[in-house]
């Protein structure tokens, strides 16, 4: 059998390089094209499994960016809380200074309004009775003075001076005389609050003026 020429060679080779259909019949011809087929298959296989992972790997990094964008969101609500915990402390430390200052503010006003308007002279100081403040108190002679201080009164806060003295009443009755005045100092009040002390017998005064007149006592 001879040979082939080198010409003929090139040709075959490049064919081969080239030409699929030739390729896969002459690798029959020599008992490869199964094996041509398998590594075809793995090929599609092997092709398809970089698809999955580049996929996987799209997704982790969506899932990162997602992880961060919620870390960022925490970390707002978290800086959110703490502004609004402490502006929430800020407003009851100014609460607690109003308030401080009304009770000082009633002691005085109310003291100078008794002597001034019923010659009366009686030094007035908070009270605690069980777990109950009272904001106002003082005895002299046959009358006491029982009320509360606040910025601003509304209506639950009359009846609750009512249920103070009830509680005086059964706790340390001692502490009461014949003659009560009821009073609570205010910046402001509500028209309930000042409907119902009214109907209560409650004096309600600010800095400069009666908001409710002292009953007679």
């Amino acid at each position: 059998m001879s040979s082939l020429s080198s010409e003929e060679k090139r040709r075959f080779l490049r064919a081969l390089k080239e030409d699929e259909e030739f390729r896969h019949a002459v690798a029959g011809y020599l008992g490869l094209s199964e094996i041509l087929e398998r590594l075809d298959r793995n090929e599609e296989a092997i092709r398809k499994l970089w698809e999955e992972v580049r996929a996987l790997r799209e997704g982790q990094e969506k899932l990162w960016e997602n992880y961060e964008k919620l870390a960022q969101g925490q970390e707002k609500l978290w800086e959110n809380y703490e502004k609004l915990a402490r502006d929430m402390h800020d407003v009851k430390s100014t609460l607690n200074r109003l308030t401080a200052t009304e009770e000082e503010e009633s002691h005085e006003v109310v003291s100078y309004r008794l002597r001034n308007d019923m010659g009366i002279s009686m030094e007035l100081s908070n009270l605690r009775i069980d777990d109950r403040e009272i904001d106002l108190y003082g005895a002299s002679g046959d009358i006491c003075v029982v009320g509360e201080a606040t910025v601003r009164l509304g209506k639950g806060l009359v009846e609750e001076l009512d249920e103070k003295v009830e509680l005086m009443r059964r706790a340390r009755p001692d502490l009461l005389r014949p003659r009560l005045v009821k009073v609570i100092y205010t910046l402001t009040a509500t028209p309930e609050a000042l409907d119902e002390a009214r109907k209560r017998g409650v004096w309600v005064l600010k800095i400069d003026r009666d908001l409710v007149p002292r009953p007679s006592v």
